[in-house]
């Protein structure tokens, strides 16, 4: 159930992304690599929890929030789901 409802998150902040929000390259491409480290994660299924993945969302977090408070919202819920999987 956590894994559903984290790929429904990375789902969610794919297609914000597919909306082309006012987001610098480099911005855009650190989304990407962080959602391709969680979607790694999603696949090891806690095999070998990556420690530092929530502190790497939280961080980006922290750098959308003022703005992008909906990627921010939706990086919010990917710490959380990813809190119910016991990362």
């Amino acid at each position: 159930m956590p894994a559903r409802e984290l790929q429904e998150q990375l789902n969610k902040l794919r297609e914000q992304l597919e909306q082309n929000p006012p987001l610098s390259e480099v911005e855009r491409d650190d989304l990407h690599a962080l959602m391709q480290k969680i979607e790694l994660e999603l696949e090891l299924e806690t095999k070998a929890p990556d420690n530092n993945l929530a502190d790497n969302v939280n961080l980006a977090v922290e750098r959308f929030e003022v703005e992008h408070p909906t990627l921010a919202g939706t990086l919010r819920n990917i710490v959380q789901a990813l809190g119910n999987m016991g990362i």
